[in-house]
This record gives structure tokens, sequence and C-alpha cells, in this order.
């Protein structure tokens, strides 16, 4: 028995590809995840994801059960998968991480992106809700950011937060966590992979990370990006969403990431809180 597999879900991948071998662990230490590269005798590799607990299993089937079409080849092919098992297994995506490359740093890897997540973001109708369920779980966040954050600093995001005026938005599939780490590059192509954080969202959620990361240390790949999807912040809307979007992810980062004991993560969260409140436009 394979370590974080349950009998139940080693029976179900057995009964879907037979024998096989574990070729790579990529499972992460904080996450409760157990993440396998197998192949079986055929030589056919697939990539296995098994939690007990986590809603990220759950969410990445919905994703595919919602379509992805004409994306063949740039996203992994769904081949089996049980939600209430946790079990998920999708057929192997050839391809290095962009991230730590050359190509995390070359503008046509965003361009790429960019028409990749434009792909993506199918229309999902129009949510009255969103908005308010957003800020609600912002200032829940802040509450859990207590003694995290300087005082002075949860009240000043708690103010920005209930100052955003509400209206009904546009929610597209977003992919959750839109950022090198889940990109890859091969032959010249980027691909995208892992949607355990996909939902029904609003387009901007997927941009934030990387207006917090790669934008930030490299300024000239914004442009290419916003080239390759064709639409950038503008609107009083888009600018209403940035905030709450900008806000809830930042402290959700802290939060989050000093609850599992990642201080490196936590540290990142801090620096997008810091650079909200420097930064007033992105809090207007």
């Amino acid at each position: 028995m394979t370590d974080g597999i349950s009998e139940r879900q080693h029976g179900l991948l057995v009964s879907w590809l037979g024998s096989f071998t574990v070729v790579t662990d990529h499972s992460w230490p904080l996450q409760d995840t157990t993440v396998l590269r197998v192949e079986t005798p055929d030589g056919c590799q697939y990539i296995v994801k098994a939690s007990q607990t986590s809603h990220h299993i759950r969410r990445e089937i919905a994703a595919y059960s919602r379509g992805m079409p004409a994306l063949e080849g740039l996203v992994p092919t769904l081949a089996h998968a049980v939600p209430e098992a946790g079990l998920l297994v999708t057929r192997y995506l050839p391809g290095a991480l962009v991230a730590g490359s050359i190509a995390e740093v070359t503008p046509d890897t965003y361009r790429q992106a960019g028409e990749l997540l434009a792909r993506l973001h199918r229309p999902a109708g129009t949510s009255a809700s969103y908005m308010r369920s957003l800020r609600a779980r912002t200032k829940s966040v802040l509450e859990k950011a207590g003694g995290l954050l300087p005082e002075d600093t949860v009240r000043r995001l708690s103010e920005v937060v209930a100052a955003v005026e509400l209206s009904p938005v546009e929610l597209v599939t977003t992919h959750g966590d839109y950022q090198p780490w889940n990109w890859l590059h091969d032959c010249g192509r980027v691909k995208v992979i892992d949607f355990g954080r996909a939902d029904l969202r609003p387009w901007v959620h997927d941009l934030v990370r990387l207006s917090h990361q790669q934008f930030l240390t490299h300024p000239e790949l914004a442009p290419a990006f916003h080239e390759g999807y064709g639409r950038v912040v503008a609107t009083d809307l888009d600018r209403r969403l940035w905030t709450l979007e900008n806000v809830d992810q930042a402290v959700g980062t802290v939060v989050w990431a000093h609850r599992v004991g990642d201080g490196s993560f936590e540290q990142q969260g801090i620096a997008m809180v810091e650079r909200l409140l420097v930064r007033n436009h992105a809090l207007d």
C-alpha cells in the first residue's frame, strides 16, 4: 500500500489502472493531499491525487465536470474520479515547470498564459451575492489576523473592505492559483495544471497573485500577459473587485501560512498586505 493512499483508494486505482508503479511523489508536506506520478506496464503515465479530507480534490473534479473545451493538450485530461472517495486521476501532461526556469521571466510565456487564461475563463453567469459573500469572508479572515498583523493595519483594511460598494458581478470559470508554479512549458507551448482551487469567480481573481510576484519584479511581463488575455483592470467595478480580492488573498495568505507553519509564505502574505497599504490605488 502506498503511503497516503487508503485501502479503498488503492482498490479503485487498481480497478482503473491495473498494476502500477510510483515514478515520482509530488506531495507537498503542508497539504493533506497525496500527489503521485505513476506508470502502468504499458508505459502510460498518470497523475494520482488522493486525500481523506481535502476539498481541493472535489473542486478539481468539479472543474473538469464543467468542461474545458478547446484546451486538449494544454490541460491534463481527466481519466478517473470518485469525489466521495477523494480520488482523482489525470493523464500525465508532459512539460517542465515554468517556475524557476528561464521561461518564468520570458514575456512570450506570459502572452501565452494570458491567452490560455482567456480560454479558461468561460462565462458562468451573473451573481448578485458574490461581492457580499467575498466581503463577509474577508472580514472574517481579518478577524483571524489579529495578532499576526498590526492592529492599525487590520483596522485600516477593515475600513477599506467595509467601504467597497457592492453590486452584481459576472462570474467565469477561474483557475484559482494561476501562476508559474502551475504552468508547464513544453516545446515552446505553455500549459496549465492543478485545478484544485478552481471555482466560479470574477476574472480579476486569477491576476492577484501574479501582480504581487512576477509582475512586481519584472514589470515588462504584465503588458505581455494582458496582451494575451485581452483585458486590463479598468472599470469601476473591476477596481472594486480588485480591492476585495487583493485584501482577501493577502490576509488569507498570512492566516493560512501561519496556521500550517509556513513562515516564508506568511512573510509573503505580510508583504502583500504592506504593498496594498502603500499603493493607495489598489485600495480605491
